[in-house]
């Protein structure tokens, strides 16, 4: 090579050790997003660190470094953690989904309260009153009632089926790796759903080769078998929805009729065709093949229509131990007014409307808004009204003359939280009470602190939701401080 080009490429390379080294002997003390092992140096610089459990010594082979913190792999154990166990699914190591299966559920527990914690005080530096333990989930396998599986006519290949010179041309039918949008993991199993998932997702795959149908191929946006949707409720109920990739009558009634015929447990057959570049199917039309159009999940003694678009809580069971507390923290004597924001299918609403005296519920998605009203219907509830628009522009002071000031506000925004038009109108209002429950404990303690200091947190807790993953749901109880007036 010539001379200044190789002066260049050793100066590169050389840049490059001492930005990414290798550094011995770093002790994981805790968990970070996304499952990472968090741990310090000497120094005190931080490390995020994957595959990685609380109490592991590890070698850390640097591959992005910061001025605070570097990422990087495991180059070698020098100690296991006493909190590590086995992983129960043979695709821990590919998949990415439940990135903490090597950890036991006990140790998980505790670091998802921390984390929610540490949003609280430690980042956020809030006040709070009573930290309640963590509500641990009573499942830890087969706890969704969703999955999205993705056709693909390439196979996602492990360094040794590559070195073995396997090829990935093969169809398949399971979930995108992380950062593989065009290839799939073939899948043996997957313990995140009950029974007859398992029993769809290889009926769907053996029935797209037997046929001889073409599976999507995302780097060509070709291919007729596209994407899957299972939905298995606590009722029996189970409504299933199949994308193709291109618009075959012909084809797309002989795969929906066999698929009928060989898996009878399906309550709810529908079917949409996307052309698109992306998977994004929810501004699709969804038609309804076979069956009602709805089927039927329950809370309690609450029933909710749950149709293909619907949002509804992903784990049904552990949902309703949330709303148990939710519903214990608003300590209802059925006289309250309740303000619901970001109110969804209007699940929480509906759950407090037979405790209260009325609630509102406000939501930006027309769709959703609609099934909350067939949902009180199909309830016989009559105090519960829903509303559909932005929740910073509905909730505007005409509103508020309608309907009065809330005694308690719940608000259960997306992961980005509130916006800050949203709480200056909850500061507007000045509810006795607010439980706001957040599926980021960041966005969370922000848009509290946003809130000032007319409220007092009363007490804190976590929610685990997704058990073997990063993700926890937090409940916040506020309270309006007695010496700030109305």
């Amino acid at each position: 090579m010539p001379q200044l080009f190789k002066l260049r490429y050793i100066r590169s390379m050389a840049r490059r050790r001492r930005e990414h080294p290798l550094i011995e002997n770093i002790r994981i003390t805790g968990m970070a997003e996304k499952g990472r092992g968090v741990g310090r140096d000497e120094e005190g610089r931080v490390y995020f660190v994957k595959d990685t459990a609380p109490g592991d010594v590890v070698d850390v082979q640097v591959v992005r470094s910061k001025k605070s913190f570097r990422e990087g792999f495991v180059a070698q154990y020098r100690t296991y953690s006493s909190d590590r166990t086995e992983p129960f699914c043979p695709h821990f190591n590919h998949c990415g989904g439940c990135s903490m299966q090597h950890i036991s559920y006990a140790r998980q527990l505790m670091e998802k309260q921390q984390m929610a914690e540490d949003a609280f005080t430690r980042i956020g530096h809030l006040v709070v009153g009573e930290k309640h333990p963590i509500l641990e989930s009573e499942r830890q396998q087969h706890y969704r009632n969703k999955l999205e599986f993705a056709f693909s006519a390439k196979k996602w290949l492990t360094r040794e089926q590559m070195d073995a010179g396997d090829t990935n041309a093969q169809d398949v039918l399971g979930f995108h790796p992380a950062k593989a949008f065009d290839k799939v993991l073939d899948m043996e199993i997957c313990f995140l759903q009950e029974q007859p998932s398992e029993n769809i997702r290889r009926t769907c795959l053996e029935l797209g080769k037997a046929m001889n149908l073409a599976f999507y191929d995302n780097r060509e946006h070709c291919g007729f078998l596209r994407q899957l949707v299972v939905r298995v409720f606590t009722t029996g109920q189970v409504l299933v929805i199949v994308g193709f990739g291109a618009d075959d009558q012909v084809k797309r009634e002989e795969y929906l009729n066999q698929l009928l015929l060989k898996v009878p447990e399906i309550t709810s057959l529908h079917y949409f065709v996307n052309t698109k570049m992306n998977d994004f199917f929810l501004d699709l039309p969804i038609h309804c093949y076979f069956g009602p159009d709805k089927v039927e999940e329950k809370l309690g003694d609450i029933r909710y229509a749950i149709g293909p678009k619907s949002f509804f809580q992903t784990n049904t069971r552990q949902a309703k131990r949330l709303y148990d507390e939710v519903l214990r923290l608003a300590d209802l004597q059925g006289t309250e007014r309740i303000y619901d924001l970001y109110t969804g299918l209007g699940s929480i609403a509906l759950y407090l409307a037979p405790h209260c005296g009325e609630i509102v519920g406000i939501e930006e998605v027309p769709d959703a808004i609609e099934d909350a009203r067939e949902n009180a219907i199909l309830n016989q509830i009559t105090n519960a009204h829903f509303y559909a628009g932005d929740v910073k522009k509905v909730m505007d002071e005409d509103f508020i003359h309608r309907h009065g000031r809330p005694d308690i506000l719940i608000t259960d925004p997306p992961r980005a939280g509130m916006h800050a038009d949203v709480v200056a109108s909850i500061r507007n209002l000045a509810p006795q009470r607010i439980i706001y429950v957040s599926c980021n404990p960041a966005t969370q303690a922000r848009d509290i602190d946003w809130l000032g200091p007319e409220y007092e947190i009363v007490s804190t807790r976590a929610v685990d939701l997704f058990p073997h993953t990063h993700h926890v749901e937090n409940i916040a109880y506020l309270v309006r401080k007695p010496d700030v007036s109305s």
